[in-house]
């Protein structure tokens, strides 16, 4: 890997008439994320100019928005959806949900540092600002990056658990959700599969069932997302991604930023679930729903 010769490789894509698209995404998608701000930097020392004001002023659409998502470091991508989600027109519950119930401890206080720092204000804050009751709760105690992530299972408080889930849920009439977002939100993985197995015979129904029955809305939507990234993550990313590509229109908002924040870490992975569970290929349904260089870009970091 040289960044030198990629940064010239990038130039000459973008110097002179029109753009030469491919050459973009060739050197773009062939590259890791730190990688890609390497030569970044090696692009304004070499050739004088902001490679992200270059490829803002050449390309435009959902294209730009996937090639500005792969050149942003991580976190700083996480951030910057986020903030989107939060002060853009409306807010974006369905972001907020899966950025925040599918990042580990690190990732979540790497998040809020760098929010802080970029925006001046905390995400918690932000979050308190342009949400409500208990969803806004949900987020909050997943925005504060604290579950535990031992490995311990504790058989007595799972046992106890359940049988609290179970009773704030199905058993009574109406819902405790706080007893809900406390479980959720705090204990660990492993103990959690457990209480999830718990659950099923106490309560004869399998807890995202209950969920379904007890809860409504966003906030239904945020339990749903953590019982599912707790139980197999890249499912729960390639859900994420049949739905924002099956029936009519795209939600390119979803589709570009599950494709760009996962494509390094979990693909494979994302790709083998989509196959099981809808019988076709992640491939074939985003050669189906996109077009253009949008479509090329998508297939590179989808692969396969």
């Amino acid at each position: 890997f040289s960044a030198e010769q990629e940064a010239q490789a990038l130039r000459k894509a973008m110097k002179g008439l029109g753009t030469d698209e491919d050459a973009i995404i060739e050197t773009l998608t062939k590259l890791n994320v730190s990688q890609r701000q390497q030569v970044l930097i090696t692009y304004k020392s070499t050739i004088g100019r902001d490679l992200i004001d270059d490829l803002k002023s050449e390309l435009s659409g959902n294209f730009e928005r996937v090639i500005i998502g792969l050149m942003t470091p991580t976190t700083m991508y996480d951030v910057h959806e986020l903030r989107r989600a939060l002060k853009g027109a409306g807010t974006d519950e369905g972001c907020l949900i899966e950025i925040l119930a599918s990042r580990t401890n690190a990732e979540i206080r790497h998040i809020n540092e760098n929010y802080k720092l970029q925006y001046g204000s905390t995400l918690e804050d932000d979050i308190v600002s342009d949400t409500s009751s208990m969803f806004r709760r949900v987020l909050v105690s997943l925005a504060t990056g604290n579950r535990d992530e031992g490995t311990f299972v504790d058989e007595a408080l799972a046992q106890q658990d359940a049988q609290c889930l179970y009773e704030a849920g199905e058993k009574k009439w109406g819902t405790d959700e706080v007893q809900f977002m406390s479980i959720l939100c705090t204990r660990n993985r492993c103990h959690l599969l457990r209480v999830f197995d718990v659950y099923r015979v106490i309560a004869n129904k399998d807890i995202t069932d209950s969920i379904k029955s007890e809860m409504s809305g966003d906030l239904e939507d945020a339990l749903l997302a953590i019982v599912k990234c707790l139980r197999n993550k890249p499912a729960y990313f390639a859900e994420r991604l049949y739905k924002s590509m099956k029936g009519l229109g795209t939600d390119d908002s979803t589709l570009i930023r599950v494709m760009v924040s996962r494509s390094e870490i979990d693909m494979l992975y994302i790709r083998r679930e989509f196959l099981a569970m809808y019988s076709k290929s992640l491939h074939s349904f985003i050669k189906g729903d996109c077009s253009g260089d949008y479509r090329k870009v998508l297939l590179r970091l989808c692969g396969g």
